[in-house]
């Protein structure tokens, strides 16, 4: 497997979970170190969770300086723009703000997937699909569910649409592509594209997978009042 490759699939998920992350610690009414601490958590958490269950330590991050850089300048970005622009906060545009996010959050879930599967198959276990699997879920997963429990939150994979599933289904398809000897980038490209038409179509058709729904319980999430629901 090329370095050159997880890297490049690594840093673009770094970008776009960073702005997820800030993203979701401005609507919750964090100040400016909540707001980078969180896009940190959301952008770094999955790699670090990945790395510590192959026995890689230090975590990659924690010498991947261009990472970090790119965390501070896509959190500096949204703080900023934020801050500035009024039609942050105008409800006219509040639909569309949702919209961005979900997207950076497809893209950031869909690369970290694939970054994980990348890494334990360059790891040694390419002949093991269900650990190439799992480690692509942790990776596409592990930074949201952190933000949202360090932000007091019942994380979206366990109650939201259709979240864990695209990232188990684009790394079941990726691993078998990569491992039935297609060109790893071209097995990426139809893997990313997967997961994120997944992600978007959940949204955008709310599907959800089945759950109980208990009596005298109420069917939404537990979220503060002030807080929008994302995906």
């Amino acid at each position: 497997m090329s370095e050159w490759l997880i890297y490049i699939t690594d840093n673009i998920g770094v970008a776009a979970a960073a702005v997820s992350g800030a993203m979701i610690a401005i609507e919750r009414k964090m100040d400016l170190f909540g707001v980078f601490f969180l896009g940190m958590i959301t952008a770094l958490g999955g790699g670090v969770l990945r790395d510590v269950l192959l026995g890689e330590v230090p975590p990659r991050f924690f010498t991947n300086y261009l990472a970090i850089l790119i965390v501070v300048i896509m959190v500096s970005t949204v703080f900023i723009v934020a801050k500035t622009w009024n039609g942050w906060r105008n409800p006219a545009t509040k639909q569309r703000i949702d919209q961005i996010h979900n997207l950076f959050d497809a893209i950031g879930l869909s690369a970290f997937t694939i970054t994980g599967v990348q890494v334990a198959m360059t790891a040694g276990y390419q002949d093991n699909g269900f650990l190439c699997v799992f480690m692509g879920m942790t990776t596409g997963i592990g930074g949201g569910v952190l933000r949202d429990m360090m932000s007091r939150h019942t994380p979206y994979v366990l109650q939201k649409r259709i979240y864990a599933v695209a990232s188990i289904i684009g790394a079941v398809v990726y691993w078998t592509l990569c491992y039935f000897a297609l060109l790893p980038a071209l097995a990426q490209i139809i893997a990313m594209i997967l997961i994120i038409t997944i992600r978007v179509c959940a949204t955008v058709f709310r599907w959800n997978l089945p759950r109980i729904q208990l009596d005298g319980a109420e069917d939404k999430p537990h979220h503060n009042k002030d807080t929008k629901e994302n995906d």
